[in-house]
């Protein structure tokens, strides 16, 4: 005989699989043929072919996909699946009374049938907001809901048979070999623990034990020297080095996750400083890819004593010079530039095109003159198709360059019309056109302008995340130094994760920005993440990984873990749980739910909500709080950052196959962790994370 909690959700199974049974069948179309044409699309889309029209067939996939969703969506609405009809079960004790209730990813309630839809019926909330045992009083559907929760389980059902349930009481599998047809396991929860607070904070809370850059563990301001401020114990003798290279000229430094490349990149601007104090001021600028990193070393740098220099996320910086240099041009961005089109802007062929357009043609060196270049070379395709197959032969085909002039010849009669002043006229830029324009400024004017005519010149330039950067949008900033110049370069090409840059290599880049012979520093040591972390980030490359050896890592911690689920609303009662005892115990802790998609992030968010969780904040424009609580966001926005506690969902293998990009990015979302690192899965685990699952 079952254990008595495994037998009341038989017989709850048998009843409602009883009464579903007896309801009339909706009818849905097929999904098969739309699934045999999304995998026939894959195939091809990956496969390279370059006789194939690759972007039409991209958008063909996302119609396709779409259709599927919409498909499903509408099927799920329609009827409960009597395979695995829900995930949950709640029995609600109210004025002496039970009654029992099911969530699932339909809703059916009728026939004695009680299934509602986790993700949109209000009284899920009392599952996502409440233990087995605990008294609630809700207002619910406009009406006060006193009681309390007699029973809290999460059930696993595949193809309508009952195969695991998770009590309080217990863990029960079921087991053929066991005399009753199931094992009992104790409850024991996993848990996120011991970390709190580690992650260096650019805020500090109060008397917290946040640390700073530049500053001890009393929150005063420490000096090794006269030179140099100190991070206590953060700084190694090979990190001290870089940070007191001479001047002037290139450091390079490569380093992987969390070995210090941007605080031995900031502290080097704090070292120069002291040498000359021209340095801390707006001549000196610090380059990232994103505001979220520019929020953070702006509130950084003060803490090193540094309080003039100027921080810019690179994209906004562009198109501030653009708009300046060039007030005539249209200040809309297009939005949906096919990839084809950013894939040819970015890459390094382009800007020697460019070059030698603006050399073979003569000219007055004015803006206007500079538009020109900058749209006859789009509209080259002579020269483009020359020069992509004398600098990059194979990358591009004739019909790639055909439609790359065929787009351009198209938008810039727009952009012409509304300078002439067609208000009717829609005229956009692409953003990737701001770095070709201030190029075409510089190569056919000269030096870029600050406010009036007088020249835009650095005495020390800080690249952050330069992998992430064409080097034509390095070049225009190199355009910008003037004589004397340190500039410091630092990057990891196992983060690159932004597609379609134009980074290739350390020595192509080089090349491309006419830097022979440049040297890579390499810091070895990671100190961001423990052990267990670096070993999974690192096993996640693969073949991508650029060192044979694993970078060092000071200490341990706890276990890389993965946790599967049948169903997302599991997924999210799992992390609600486990987010809500870590609160009790820890408030000070920072925790990032890092998602694949927009979409998801989405979707995790609102189920979490519904768990009323303290300190829940859905990060969608960079605008990360830098302090104590939960963001969610996808892996793309959290370049360079770092968490106490990071949770990867959505796992699986349809998010992250096996590619270079997905490799990539699941190994920049695994190395923003500090202490502890958990991955969920709905479906099929990943590929990429085979290490965990196939143990």
């Amino acid at each position: 005989m079952p254990n008595r909690v495994v037998a009341e959700e038989l017989d709850l199974l048998a009843k409602i699989s009883s009464l579903l049974s007896e309801l009339p069948e909706a009818k849905t179309a097929s999904e098969a043929p739309i699934v045999r044409e999304l995998e026939r699309l894959r195939a091809v889309i990956l496969s390279g072919d370059e006789a194939k029209d690759i972007s039409a067939l991209t958008e063909q996939y996302h119609h396709q996909s779409a259709v599927l969703s919409q498909l499903r969506s509408v099927g799920a609405a329609a009827r409960v699946d009597p395979g695995a009809p829900y995930f949950a079960h709640l029995r609600l004790r109210e004025d002496g009374k039970e009654r029992d209730l099911c969530l699932g990813r339909a809703t059916c309630i009728e026939r004695g049938i009680r299934i509602v839809d986790w993700r949109d019926a209000p009284i899920s909330k009392i599952f996502y907001s409440y233990r087995q045992g605990d008294e609630y009083d809700e207002e619910i559907a406009g009406r006060e809901r006193i009681g309390e929760v007699a029973v809290r389980r999460m059930v696993r059902i595949r193809g309508g048979n009952l195969e695991r349930v998770q009590a309080p009481e217990g863990d029960f599998q079921a087991d053929p070999s066991q005399a009753d047809g199931w094992s009992q396991e104790q409850s024991m929860r996993p848990r996120l623990a011991g970390g709190e607070a580690v992650a260096i904070r650019a805020f500090k809370p109060g008397a917290g034990r946040d640390r700073r850059l530049g500053q001890g563990e009393d929150g005063q301001e420490m000096r090794a020297d006269k030179h140099l401020p100190e991070i206590t114990s953060l700084i190694d003798p090979t990190q001290f080095e870089l940070i007191i290279h001479d001047m002037p000229g290139f450091l390079v430094i490569r380093g992987t996750a969390g070995s210090g490349k941007t605080t031995v990149a900031l502290h080097r601007v704090a070292y120069l400083a002291f040498e000359n104090p021209a340095i801390d001021g707006p001549e000196t600028m610090v380059v990232v890819f994103s505001r979220a990193l520019a929020r953070f070393v702006g509130h950084v740098l003060p803490s090193l004593g540094l309080s003039r220099v100027r921080i810019v996320a690179y994209r906004e910086w562009a198109y501030e010079q653009r708009r300046l240099h060039f007030p005539r041009l249209p200040a809309a961005q297009r939005e949906d530039t096919p990839a084809l089109i950013q894939r040819i802007k970015l890459h390094p062929f382009l800007a020697i095109a460019l070059a030698e357009h603006v050399a073979q043609v003569p000219g007055e060196p004015t803006a206007a003159r500079a538009i020109e270049d900058w749209s006859g070379v789009l509209c080259e395709p002579g020269l483009l198709l020359a020069v992509a197959e004398r600098e990059a032969p194979g990358a591009f085909s004739a019909k790639d360059i055909d439609r790359f002039v065929e787009w351009h010849r198209r938008h810039l009669d727009e952009i012409y019309a509304a300078m002439g002043g067609d208000e009717t006229a829609q005229a956009e830029l692409d953003p990737e056109d701001d770095a070709l324009l201030l190029r075409a400024f510089q190569l056919r004017v000269g030096p870029l302008r600050a406010g009036g005519k007088k020249p835009f010149m650095l005495h020390h330039l800080v690249v952050d995340e330069v992998q992430d950067f064409s080097p034509l949008e390095v070049q225009v900033l190199l355009g910008c130094m003037g004589e004397d110049a340190s500039i410091t370069l630092a990057g990891d090409t196992q983060q690159h994760v932004v597609q379609n840059s134009g980074f290739t290599s350390w020595s192509e880049f080089f090349r491309c920005l006419g830097i022979p012979g440049a040297e890579v520093e390499t810091l070895r040591v990671s100190y961001r993440s423990s052990r267990e972390i670096v070993h999974f980030a690192s096993s996640v490359l693969g073949d991508l990984r650029e060192d044979e050896d694993l970078p060092e890592t000071p200490r341990t911690g706890p276990p890389v873990e993965l946790f599967r689920f049948t169903d997302r609303g599991v997924c999210v009662a799992f992390i609600a749980d486990a987010l809500r005892e870590l609160h009790a115990t820890e408030p000070l802790a920072s925790v990032a739910i890092l998602t694949p998609s927009t979409s998801a992030s989405a979707a995790y968010y609102e189920g979490l909500e519904r768990c009323e969780l303290p300190r829940l904040s859905w990060v969608r424009e960079q605008d990360f709080s830098f302090a104590a609580g939960v963001e969610i966001t996808e892996i793309e926005q959290v370049k360079g950052l770092e968490f106490d506690y990071v949770i990867l969902v959505d796992v699986d293998a349809t998010q992250y196959p096996d590619s270079d990009p997905a490799r990539r990015l699941l190994h920049v979302g695994a190395t923003r962790a500090i202490h502890q690192l958990w991955l969920t899965s709905v479906g099929t685990p990943s590929i990429l994370a085979e290490e965990l699952w196939r143990e």
